[in-house]
């Protein structure tokens, strides 16, 4: 990714500049502000934005000048921490008005190692009320809109995150995923979004995660900043990896001579609709794989229904550590409610039923491809005034080829497939085998090159005359 405007650029790409002296971090930084101060009220990506971000980014700069060349690798560069995510000396509001809003005195296990990794921390970035939805739409701030459509939304939880790289406020960020949450906002924004293997990061805030739904992971506009992020994250520049087994070589690094795979495709699921725009997507992306000599063929996954995965989802909303739940949204009040009902042991025994259910089939194969999203991005506010229930049944059908992912705990990573008539992005999920991050990366790279896709939505582009207009598909 090349450009002459170094906010433009990618992350590694910025970090380059800041090493070789063509620009420093408070020069960057102060930048990013100002297109952050421009461009986010039509976006509301940013819940916060820190004060002592330039402060930060010149402490980097006489680093910098002290080191002699041995700098962390990314040095100096910006990026945005979803505020589901705990940040040293500020406010996690958890998209909550039942969250205590105090300032906490540490870093959590996600963003330590990004702050080690030389990153400069400018604010927190905006996400759907305990990550339950795939929209970006809590009570307490406008909703987050897509930097493409801005009628339409940026998706959720990480909705945030996806606006702010996609709009060019910020060449990378970070974002979490418990069904889709990194996924989803990467398709609706026409991003690169991974989420990791279960255990190749600690969970955030230290929590045993072997049953865990919810991980952490990158948000970029090139595949190889999100590959040099895992890094950062899985602890292989600098901290400890956890219990998944550590790669051969820096994630970073592409493979040379990566072996052709043997690929199977879904075009639709048991939990919603596929549209027809999406396949016909997904058919320009399986022509292409077999261009590049994969194997590709059609295969099927068990049935499933909402009502098999809810209990996990409800367990993991009930765990929130909140008193106030008559202050929570009502999808988020219905979900906790439930989940509170239910034995602990219960769900361990169904989360494993369900991950024999899955697993065999995903094994029949080195690796699968699917879309991301079986619909377009919808209408900011589409779900705005149904019952609980409903809407929650509406906002499911978005994480249809992406949930069972969170259950199973393979890696998965959304790229951008092109757009539909309307100008909505639609994006292709890669399914990898069990910690196999470097075969989804090493796919992501080839995909990269032979379908590019364009990096960075028009600048600040206004809201359609109407406000609601219909979402083409």
């Amino acid at each position: 990714m090349s450009s002459t405007t170094p906010l433009d650029m990618s992350a590694l790409e910025q970090a380059r500049l800041i090493r070789e002296g063509a620009i420093s971090s408070a020069e960057l930084v102060t930048q990013t502000l100002q297109r952050i101060r421009r461009l986010d009220p039509n976006y509301r990506a940013f819940v916060s934005v820190f004060e002592g971000a330039i402060a930060a980014a010149r402490r980097k700069d006489r680093a910098a000048g002290r080191s002699r060349g041995d700098l962390p690798p990314f040095h100096g560069v910006p990026i945005g921490i979803k505020d589901l995510n705990l940040v040293r000396g500020t406010i996690a509001r958890f998209g909550s008005r039942a969250v205590a809003h105090l300032p906490l005195p540490f870093d959590d296990w996600t963003v330590a190692p990004l702050r080690r990794a030389g990153f400069v921390i400018l604010g927190k970035l905006s996400t759907s009320e305990f990550g339950s939805m795939p929209v970006t739409e809590p009570e307490i701030h406008p909703p987050t809109r897509n930097p493409w459509a801005p009628d339409h939304a940026a998706g959720g939880s990480s909705g945030g995150s996806a606006a702010a790289v996609a709009s060019g406020m910020l060449a990378v960020a970070q974002g979490s995923d418990g069904a889709g949450s990194i996924r989803i906002p990467a398709s609706f924004c026409q991003l690169y979004g991974l989420k990791p293997a279960r255990g190749r990061l600690p969970n955030q805030f230290g929590l045993p995660d072997r049953r865990l739904l919810y991980t952490s992971g990158p948000m970029t506009r090139s595949v190889s900043d999100a590959a040099a992020m895992l890094d950062v994250m899985a602890g292989l520049v600098d901290g400890k990896p956890h219990w998944a087994p550590p790669p051969p070589q820096p994630f970073r690094e592409r493979p040379i001579g990566f072996p052709r795979q043997r690929i199977r495709f879904l075009v639709h699921s048991a939990l919603g609709p596929t549209d027809p725009e999406i396949v016909a997507g997904l058919n320009r992306a399986l022509g292409v794989l077999a261009d590049l000599g994969h194997s590709v063929e059609e295969g099927s996954l068990p049935d499933g229904s909402l009502e098999d995965f809810l209990p996990l989802w409800q367990h993991q909303v009930a765990q929130v550590p909140i008193w106030s739940w008559h202050r929570t949204q009502p999808v988020n009040r219905w979900l906790g409610e439930a989940g509170r009902r239910l034995r602990t042991a219960a769900v361990h025994q169904r989360f494993d039923e369900l991950n024999r259910r899955f697993a065999p089939a995903f094994a029949a194969a080195d690796m699968w491809v699917m879309p991301t999203v079986g619909l377009p991005p919808p209408l900011v506010g589409a779900w705005a005034g149904l019952p609980a229930e409903k809407a929650f049944a509406a906002a499911a059908l978005f994480g249809a080829f992406t949930a069972v992912l969170n259950l199973t705990g393979l890696p998965a990573a959304s790229l951008p497939m092109g757009r539909t008539q309307a100008g909505l992005p639609i994006g292709l999920q890669i399914v990898g085998g069990p910690f196999a991050e470097r075969d989804v990366l090493a796919l992501s790279w080839e995909l990269e090159e032979a379908m590019p896709w364009q990096t960075i939505a028009p600048l600040g582009a206004p809201l359609s005359a109407s406000g609601a207009a219909g979402c083409a598909g």
